[in-house]
Parts: C-alpha cells; structure tokens; sequence
C-alpha cells in the first residue's frame, strides 16, 4: 500500500465528500467542497492510496492573516490505525509553516479522545470550550491550539 499526501485538486472532490458523508454527522455538501478549490484562503492535504487510486484521507485549513484554522480532517474507516491522520496533521502543520503561519487553531469535539490525542501529540495545547457548538447535537466543542 502507497500512501502520498498532496495538494487536493478536482480529481479528489468526490473521494473528500464520500469519507465526508461516512465520517460526520454533518457532512459538507459536494459543492461545499468544490468551492474550497477556488477559496484562496483554502488548503487542503489529500492521502491517496495509489495501488487502488483512492482517497483514504483529507485535512483543510483557512490560512487568514497568518493564522490556520483547521476546518476538518478525515480518515476512511477501512485506513485507520495505520499512521494517516497523524500523516495527515503532520503535513498541515508543515504547509502552514511554509506558508508563514504563526499559529493553527481548531475545534473538536468534547467527546472526540482520539482527535484530541492526535492534536496534543503535535503540540496543540486546550485553550477553552464553546459550549453547545455542534448543531447536530450541541456538544460542546474543544478549542486547541498551536503557535508555529
């Protein structure tokens, strides 16, 4: 199995929506995703499995005035525990420090133990709590950070 992380282009949108629809209560709709590609303050990373010609993976951010906020970030079921999401994080962090970024932000879930392992592991530190965030069921959300 031949993982490679890249850049996503519109060959990716259909692969990004089906883990999308497969990993989120409230997934974002394809054109949702399809008008990330022309949002220039968009990024996302894509893992492709290159034996099958399938993504396995994705990760976004927003790069604003030097500051990332990660959108999401996603594993296929059938790939997980095999290092992708660290991977995947891994070379967020390195294209926002490319790209002059100071600091990476994001939200989790309050109930999401994996995700929140994954973000301290690189670093990211918990700087407070947006109560009842989600819409889907108003948990509340973790917020974590990273200075670059």
């Amino acid at each position: 199995m031949k993982i490679t992380y890249n850049l996503m282009t519109d060959k990716d949108i259909n692969g990004i929506f089906n883990i999308s629809k497969s990993c989120f209560s409230i997934p974002w709709s394809i054109d949702s995703i399809k008008s990330e590609l022309n949002n220039p303050l968009a990024k996302y990373i894509v893992a492709r499995d290159e034996d099958l010609n399938l993504v396995v993976g994705f990760v976004g951010v927003w790069i604003v005035i030097g500051e990332g906020s990660i959108t999401n970030i996603a594993v296929s079921s059938d790939y997980r525990g095999k290092s992708i999401g660290n991977k995947l994080l891994e070379s967020l962090i390195n294209l926002c420090d490319d790209l002059s970024c100071t600091l990476i932000n994001l939200e989790v879930r309050a109930s999401n133990y994996t995700a929140q392992n994954l973000y301290k592991k690189h670093g990211f530190i918990i700087d407070g709590i947006r109560k009842g965030y989600y819409e889907d069921n108003k948990e509340d959300a973790i917020l974590m950070s990273k200075k670059l």
